[in-house]
C-alpha cells in the first residue's frame, strides 16, 4: 500500500503532536479555526458558496433509488437527493471491503484517516455552508464546529486509537523456568476489528458528533456505515465522499465507508443496529432511541451514546456580577440552546447571592440575566449570528408549551429581520425548586429555568442530584467561597459531570475543546461513553493470540 504509506509518512508529525496533546491535555489544534482567506485561500469562501449552490436541486450522486428532503432552517429547500441502499447491500459491501482494511498496518490506516481529515479541512468553507443550512447554526459557528473543531475531534480519536494499538506487541518470546526445564513459547498478537461500525448521526452537530465514531472505528480497522439524520444528510454525505476518494486513491475498496441515508417514514437505524455484522454502534440523539439501543444492542455490541441531559448552573456568589450575567447570557443564547452542553437549570438561593455590587435578590438576579440576554441580542444581525436558527419546528412548539411552566422572566421571540428563517430567542422562567416535574427533564432549545432554592447548599444538592438521575454533560458554579467550590467539585465528580467555575470572560460552559476536555463521562444517563478516552477506542477491537513452542 504505497500511497497509504506515503500518507502515513506525510502526516506522522501531526499524529505525533496529537498523541502528545492527548497525553498532556494542553491546548492543541491541528486545523485553524479562523475562517481567514490567508489560511484557506482568498477565494475559498466564494468558491464554497458556488460549490454549495451547484449541489442544490439535483442528485448528490447517481443511484437507482433516490431519497432526501432537507430544508434549511434559514429558509431554502435543498432539492438534493441521495442514493439509498437496502441494509443487506450496505452490510454485504462493508463485509467485502473490511478484510483488506483490517489487514493494513495501523500506521497506514492512520495515514489514510489523516489525509481524509486534511481534505475535509481544505473544504471547511463548503462544510460550513452544509452545516449552516442543515442545522441552523450561524455561519461562523458552522465553520468552526462543523469544520476545524470536528476535524480535531476526528484526529483525537485517531490519536487515541494509535495509542492503544501501540500497546500491543506484534510478537513476544515467553520464557519460564520450570525446575530444570525451560519453557519457551513464541507468541503472536494481533488487533482484530470488532465488526462493521455504525454511526448514527444527529441533526444539530452532524460532523462534530459524528467524526469521533467514524475515525475511531476506521483507525482500529473497522469498516463504517454512516447513517445521517434525515434532516442533516449533506455534511456527512460530503464527509463520506471525501473518505471514499482517499480510500480508493490509497488502494482500498471505497466501501470501507458508506453513506446510508433514510427517511422519517422508512427509518433503517434499528435494522442496521441489530444486524449481526454490526459490531459497533455510535449514536448521538435523544434518550428514547438511546434507551432502545441500550436494551437491544448494549451488551452484545460496543455501544457509544451521547444523549440528553439537563445541564445545571449553581449561583452561590461572585466577584464579577456583570461578567457572570454576560457570560451566562451568551451560553443561553448560543445556537438557541440547541447544544448538548447548553445550560438549562440555574439554581439560585431564595435570599439571593453576594456579589461585588452588593447582595442581589433572587428577582434581581432574574432581571439582570434577562437584561444581559436582551443586550446581547439587541442588534438583529448579531442575534442571528449568535442564536442561529431553530433546527426542528418541534422546538418552537416546545417553547410555546413551556411558557406555562413558570413565571416568564424573559419571553422568547423571533429575531427581527429573519422572516424566512425559524428563529427564537431564549425563554427564561422563574420557578420553585419543588416543581421538579417542570425543570427535571430536558427542554431542548432556548428554554431555561431560574430555580428558587432554600439556600446555596440546597441549590448544589438539587443540581448534582438531577445530573445523577437524569444526566448532564456540563455544570457551572459561581462562588467566591473555596470550601463551597470544593464541595461542588466533589459532587459533580460523583455525578460524572464536567464542571466549570466562575466563568466571566471569553470561555463558556458550552465549549468543549478537543485534546483537553473530556466530553461526556459515561457515568450518568447523558451518555454511555466519553469523547475521547481510551475506552472509546479500546473496545472497537479485540486481541487475538497465537502461540507455539519456540524452534530449537
Amino acid at each position: 500500500m504505497g500511497v497509504a504509506d506515503d500518507f502515513a509518512t506525510t502526516h506522522r508529525p501531526t499524529l505525533d503532536q496529537a498523541m502528545q496533546a492527548a497525553r498532556s491535555r494542553t491546548h492543541f489544534s491541528a486545523y485553524p479555526e479562523t475562517p481567514s482567506g490567508k489560511i484557506y485561500g482568498e477565494a475559498a469562501k466564494a468558491e464554497a458558496e458556488a460549490a454549495f449552490n451547484s449541489l442544490l436541486n439535483r442528485p448528490f450522486e447517481p443511484g437507482a433509488r433516490q431519497i432526501g428532503a432537507e430544508v434549511s432552517p434559514w429558509g431554502p429547500t435543498f432539492g438534493i437527493t441521495y442514493p439509498a441502499l437496502d441494509v443487506a447491500t450496505l452490510v454485504a459491501r462493508a463485509e467485502a471491503a473490511a478484510p483488506s482494511w483490517a489487514a493494513a498496518a495501523p500506521e497506514s490506516r492512520a495515514g489514510v484517516c489523516l489525509e481524509i481529515l486534511r481534505r475535509l479541512n481544505r473544504d471547511s468553507f463548503l462544510m460550513a455552508q452544509a452545516v449552516m443550512h442543515t442545522t441552523g447554526q450561524g455561519w461562523a459557528m458552522a465553520f468552526q464546529a462543523g469544520g476545524p473543531h470536528a476535524q480535531d475531534r476526528g484526529l483525537e480519536a485517531v490519536a487515541y486509537a494509535m495509542e492503544e494499538l501501540s500497546r500491543i506487541p506484534g510478537t513476544a518470546r515467553w520464557v519460564k523456568q520450570a525446575g530444570k526445564e525451560q519453557l519457551v513459547l513464541d507468541k503472536q498478537f494481533r488487533a482484530v476489528p470488532r465488526g462493521v461500525g455504525l454511526v448514527i448521526g444527529c441533526a444539530t452537530f452532524p460532523t462534530w458528533n459524528g467524526y469521533p465514531g467514524i475515525f475511531a472505528s476506521l483507525a482500529t480497522g473497522n469498516a463504517v456505515i454512516v447513517k445521517p439524520h434525515p434532516s442533516a444528510i449533506l455534511p456527512l454525505a460530503l464527509t463520506v465522499r471525501t473518505a471514499r476518494a482517499v480510500l480508493a486513491e490509497a488502494g482500498f475498496d471505497p466501501h470501507v465507508v458508506q453513506l446510508a441515508p433514510d427517511t422519517p417514514e422508512a427509518p433503517i437505524a434499528t435494522e442496521l443496529a441489530t444486524h449481526d455484522a454490526i459490531g459497533i454502534v455510535d449514536f448521538t440523539g435523544g434518550p428514547t432511541f438511546g434507551r432502545w439501543l441500550r436494551e437491544h444492542v448494549g451488551g452484545r455490541k460496543a455501544l457509544h451514546t451521547e444523549e440528553a441531559g439537563i445541564n445545571p448552573v449553581v449561583l452561590h456568589s461572585t466577584a464579577d456580577f456583570a461578567g457572570l450575567c454576560r457570560n451566562l447570557a451568551f451560553s443561553l443564547s448560543l445556537y438557541s440552546g440547541q447544544m448538548c452542553t447548553a445550560p438549562q437549570n440555574i439554581f439560585v438561593p431564595k435570599d439571593g447571592i453576594e456579589t461585588n455590587e452588593g447582595r442581589k435578590s433572587f428577582d434581581e438576579v432574574c432581571a439582570a440575566l434577562a437584561a444581559a440576554v436582551d443586550g446581547l441580542l439587541a442588534d438583529p444581525a448579531r442575534a442571528a449570528g449568535v442564536a442561529g436558527a431553530i433546527q426542528n419546528p418541534a422546538t418552537l412548539e416546545r417553547i410555546a408549551k413551556a411558557r406555562s411552566l413558570g413565571r416568564v422572566v424573559r419571553d422568547s421571540a423571533p429575531i427581527p429581520g429573519q422572516d424566512t428563517a425559524r428563529t427564537a430567542t431564549p425563554l427564561l422562567l422563574a420557578i420553585e425548586a419543588d416543581a421538579c416535574e417542570a425543570w427535571g427533564e430536558e427542554r431542548f432549545g432556548p428554554i431555561a429555568f431560574l430555580i428558587r432554592c432554600p439556600d446555596a447548599q440546597a441549590a448544589l444538592d438539587y443540581a448534582a442530584g438531577s445530573a445523577r438521575a437524569r444526566g448532564a454533560i456540563t455544570a457551572l458554579v459561581h462562588a467566591t467561597d473555596e470550601a463551597f467550590l470544593a464541595r461542588a467539585e466533589a459532587a459533580f465528580a460523583r455525578a460524572g459531570v464536567a464542571l466549570s467555575e466562575n466563568l466571566t470572560g471569553g470561555v463558556f460552559v458550552n465549549q468543549s475543546a478537543a485534546f483537553s476536555d473530556y466530553h461526556v463521562s459515561g457515568a450518568n444517563p447523558a451518555g454511555t461513553s466519553c469523547l475521547t478516552d481510551a475506552a472509546f477506542v479500546a473496545n472497537r477491537f479485540h486481541i487475538a493470540m497465537a502461540r507455539r513452542p519456540a524452534a530449537a
